[in-house]
């Protein structure tokens, strides 16, 4: 079931949003060579433990996964596309790294993540994160009333398309609320004008992930939740929440 947001949840949302964007720049600003993902978890708990909020990644558990997940933010490193468990790897300079993060407050959820390169970036990698992030904003743009969720679905597609990127199947966006998941999913790739008319009131995490090989391809790694690049290419992901609105979009989780 779809759930349409008042404008009071709209606000409530949006603090849960601004934890989420905080925590992500610190786990960035402490993404140097030599530190563990552990150590990224550990900021960002922190984090989220002095504005009072809790996360709906620690102990998530999907139909898919074998364990909960034991982590706040997902760490995902070069080949790995989406939810890669914070362990004790050091990063290196070049590492591409993407990191998913999300918080609850007094009952409402934010979701967000951001991909950026450790030390020295590679042109390749710099040219995947912004194709990515690019899709990102064409998705958001996509997000008016009247619209349909084809419509985001097809913005988005047709960027990482057009770059000769690949895109994985069966993974994408979501409504979100008071859970992380929520009706309506949204695809990164489809077609315009179909689906779900967007109305004044609905929130969507919008969430591009790209494989710079160009291929769709990706495997379950064998802790059941990181997933990989199916030809070992490199990944890059970005996410906002994002309240559809009369006034436009309005992303959720900015600083």
């Amino acid at each position: 079931m779809v759930e349409i947001k008042t404008d009071a949840s709209l606000d409530a949302m949006r603090v849960a949003g601004r934890v989420v964007a905080d925590a992500l720049a610190a786990a960035r600003a402490a993404a140097t060579p030599g530190v563990r993902l552990l150590d990224l978890d550990e900021v960002a708990r922190t984090v989220l433990r002095e504005a009072g909020a809790t996360s709906p990644f620690l102990g998530y558990r999907p139909g898919f996964a074998p364990t909960p997940f034991p982590a706040v933010i997902c760490a995902s490193v070069n080949d790995a596309i989406v939810h890669g468990i914070p362990d004790g790897y050091r990063l290196r300079d070049g590492d591409l790294v993407s990191i998913d993060c999300g918080a609850i407050v007094d009952g409402w959820a934010g979701d967000a993540a951001t991909s950026f390169t450790v030390g020295t970036a590679r042109p390749e990698d710099q040219q995947l994160m912004e194709t990515t992030r690019r899709a990102l904003e064409a998705g958001i743009a996509a997000a008016v009333v009247g619209a349909r969720i084809g419509d985001v679905s097809h913005a988005i597609g047709r960027v990482g398309r057009a770059a000769g990127y690949g895109i994985p199947d069966d993974f994408g966006g979501h409504g979100i609320g008071r859970s992380m998941h929520e009706d309506p999913p949204v695809p990164n790739d489809g077609r315009p004008g179909r689906g779900l008319v967007l109305r004044h009131g609905l929130v969507i995490a919008i969430e591009p992930m790209f494989l710079s090989g160009g291929g769709n391809g990706y495997y379950a790694a064998p802790d059941g939740w990181t997933l990989r690049t199916t030809d070992g290419s490199r990944a890059a992901h970005f996410e906002h929440t994002v309240a559809v609105t009369d006034d436009g979009p309005r992303v959720l989780t900015l600083p």
